[in-house]
């Protein structure tokens, strides 16, 4: 049995009032979503154990089946692992935002989504002014890149700017756990980056179009090498694949053994591929690939904007884009092909930021009895036959069809 696992990130959320009560899953259009609702057994699950905060990089961790209170290090690391940077067993690293703060709040935590081509001029500007033989700048894709200091402290306590749009920086700066250099020499380099990247050629340009400035890097999420066994390794899968436009989604394929596809056009944002990213996922599995991980990311971002419509939009357009050539697939090469789909935690619009509340999934699988739920959304799989799972046990249920 082959293996299809399609990553609506962020796609869960909360009833919002103007919506009638209703999420955006339950007013979106989404057809085909639902067709393989029919097909599917239903259920909830738990994808952040209470030990760690509800972000990505452990939320994915967990839905490809490892335990991430023993494995998660750190959102940087995995980001790392995507870009190849040879990482040392005492480098610390963190994933780096370029952010855009203004009468000292911290406004956007994407920069406006800034192209990779302006923020790779930012990350050299970094590195050539405020990069020394301890501290190091790693350009990633867009605002997303890895800082790397070597012989740091993970005593660290850092808040991830998503979680805090509008809030003073000074309140949400990087706190020390127990006493070390690590967290002065973090805050001395994010307020001497605001410093130089305020001036920078790049910001003025972007400052005269209107467009949201780049003046400020925001470390979070250190960690040191994970000693991380693969997917083959631990369930058996021989020829993985992972789709994403996300770094981290990247990295943590990576260090589970999975082999990357990169898929032109895919951004990461509503205006991602979408047909491309799933013609890729489907191309992998008729080349013999048992597992392919095929993540979205513009669920997640349209939440941390607060954009229902926009939200509502990327529903539909990974219905139509992905799950309806899915379905054709299935009805003429799917005989041996499973299935799921669900996000990884929930980012409502209202509050901008991941919750940890548990979310949907749904399971197809040639031979397993479809369960009485006929739509799929937050509350329609409380009805479903798998009931409620936890963390790993999605794994497990994915590959054998039992929970």
């Amino acid at each position: 049995m082959k293996h299809l696992v399609i990553l609506a990130d962020g796609f869960a959320d909360q009833p919002i009032e103007r919506l009638n009560g209703k999420t955006p899953m339950m007013v979106a259009n989404t057809p085909h979503i639902d067709q393989l609702c029919e097909k599917s057994g239903c259920g909830y699950l738990k994808t952040v154990p209470d030990s760690l905060h509800p972000g990505s990089e452990v939320a994915n961790m967990t839905i490809m089946g490892y335990d991430a209170e023993k494995y998660y290090q750190g959102r940087g690391v995995l980001e790392a692992a995507a870009l190849g940077i040879d990482i040392e067993p005492n480098d610390l690293v963190f994933r780096c935002n370029l952010v855009t703060v203004e009468a000292a709040k911290l406004l956007n935590h994407s920069a406006g989504h800034i192209e990779t081509e302006e923020a790779r001029e930012l990350i050299n500007a970094l590195n050539e002014y405020l990069g020394t033989e301890r501290v190091k700048f790693y350009a990633g894709v867009s605002y997303r890149h890895v800082m790397v200091i070597k012989g740091g402290k993970n005593g660290v306590e850092c808040t991830p700017p998503h979680d805090v749009p509008g809030e003073f920086v000074e309140t949400v700066l990087p706190k020390p756990f127990e006493s070390n250099d690590t967290v002065k020499l973090l805050r001395q380099l994010m307020f001497a980056s605001n410093e130089l990247l305020s001036a920078h050629p790049v910001n003025v340009r972007r400052r005269a179009k209107g467009l949201p400035v780049a003046n400020m890097i925001w470390p979070w999420s250190p960690g040191f090498k994970p000693a991380m066994p693969t997917l083959k390794e631990l369930y058996g899968i021989e020829q993985g694949v992972v789709i994403s436009a996300v770094d981290l989604i990247h990295g943590l394929g990576r260090l589970g053994g999975l082999q990357s596809v990169f898929v032109e056009g895919a951004t990461g944002l509503y205006t991602t591929n979408y047909t491309g990213k799933a013609q890729a996922a489907l191309k992998a599995l008729k080349e013999g690939a048992d597992y392919v991980f095929l993540h979205i990311e513009a669920p997640d971002e349209a939440g941390h904007e607060g954009d229902v419509e926009l939200k509502i939009k990327t529903l539909e357009d990974i219905d139509q884009k992905v799950v309806k050539l899915v379905l054709e697939y299935l009805s003429k090469d799917g005989e041996d092909v499973s299935v799921a789909f669900l996000p990884d935690h929930p980012t409502p619009c209202e509050i901008r930021t991941h919750t940890r509340d548990h979310v949907p999934f749904m399971i197809y699988r040639p031979g397993l009895a479809p369960d009485k739920v006929k739509e799929y959304n937050e509350e329609s799989v409380s009805n479903g036959v798998f009931g409620f799972i936890d963390q790993t046990e999605f794994m497990q249920v994915l590959l054998s069809g039992k929970k």
